[in-house]
């Protein structure tokens, strides 16, 4: 029986010489004390995870208000500078409450200052855009881009929520490679198989960072087909149905690295154990057929 697995060792992100971990975290609900951030990051780097995904619309949310992710995640790295050199910083920009996209040069010029400027580092190694502005032309998205890179505040750029043919149409005007791309997906979000997303990212080379790999939560509930029987499987290797989940989307042929949003050390931790997980074709797909709430034809 034909079963598949995952490599644990670190990949290139994308056409870069940039190495990552086949798990990242995410930040999206990144709040609370320095000390309380500390532990969280500390937690994904003892556990091998060493992407970490931000944007500067982090915390909008939450009293400390727009910038405020990047801002905590940068009293840490004041607190504990050794743990800079241990990660690979990723974050985006393109979202502003009330306006809602933004992406012209000098929308952009400001907001990757302002992310360094937060998270108190000399340069971020992934820009990513993270949703597309129709009103800004991609040639003029693509001249930022590259002046980031040049100027050395940015090692490589990548986007967020983007269409194929979005892709396509910045990639034309850039003289670097884009080197990821962040759709939604999981057995509940699965889209990125039909639309060219998966496709164009493996024949592109670029890396897929794949954003709510748990469905928000609903995959952990034992109550959905989708979530029973990756419970099971999870069972099967001594793993939970969370940790099941994140294995489903990591086997796939574009090596997808899951954003794990947990901010409890002890998840954290049990995610590092997805890379356990083995399936089988019949396995998968019964997840797959089981999320979408059809058979396949």
């Amino acid at each position: 029986m034909t079963m598949l697995t995952i490599d644990p060792a670190p990949r290139a992100l994308g056409a870069s010489d940039i190495l990552v971990s086949p798990l990242a975290w995410g930040m999206w609900r990144f709040k609370g004390s320095v000390a309380n951030g500390r532990t969280l990051v500390e937690a994904a780097l003892d556990a091998g995870i060493t992407l970490f995904d931000t944007a500067d619309i982090y915390g909008t949310d939450t009293p400390a208000g727009f910038g405020s992710a990047e801002a905590l995640f940068g009293d840490v790295l004041a607190e504990a500078p050794q743990l800079r050199d241990r990660m690979v910083i990723a974050t985006k920009g393109g979202i502003r409450p009330g306006n809602p996209y933004r992406s012209d040069a000098p929308y952009l010029r400001q907001a990757v200052d302002d992310s360094l400027a937060r998270m108190r580092i000399e340069r971020i190694d992934l820009y990513q855009i993270h949703r597309r502005d129709f009103l800004t032309h991609p040639q003029e998205v693509a001249a930022s881009l590259t002046r980031m890179v040049a100027d050395g505040k940015v090692r490589a750029v990548g986007v967020s929520n983007h269409s194929p043919a979005e892709v396509n149409a910045l990639q034309a005007f850039l003289d670097h490679p884009i080197v990821s791309t962040q759709p939604e997906f999981s057995p509940l979000h699965t889209a990125p198989l039909y639309d060219g997303t998966l496709d164009q990212a493996m024949a592109r080379g670029m890396t897929v960072l794949g954003w709510s790999p748990l469905g928000g939560g609903r995959l952990t509930d034992g109550s959905h087909p989708a979530g029973a029987l990756l419970a099971e499987q999870g069972a099967r290797f001594g793993v939970d149905a969370a940790t099941a989940a994140l294995s489903w989307s990591m086997v796939h042929p574009a090596r997808i690295i899951p954003i794990v949003g947990s901010q409890t050390p002890d998840r954290i931790r049990a995610a590092a154990d997805a890379v356990q997980v083995g399936w089988t074709h019949a396995e998968w797909y019964a997840v797959l057929q089981a999320g979408m709430g059809a058979g396949l034809p």
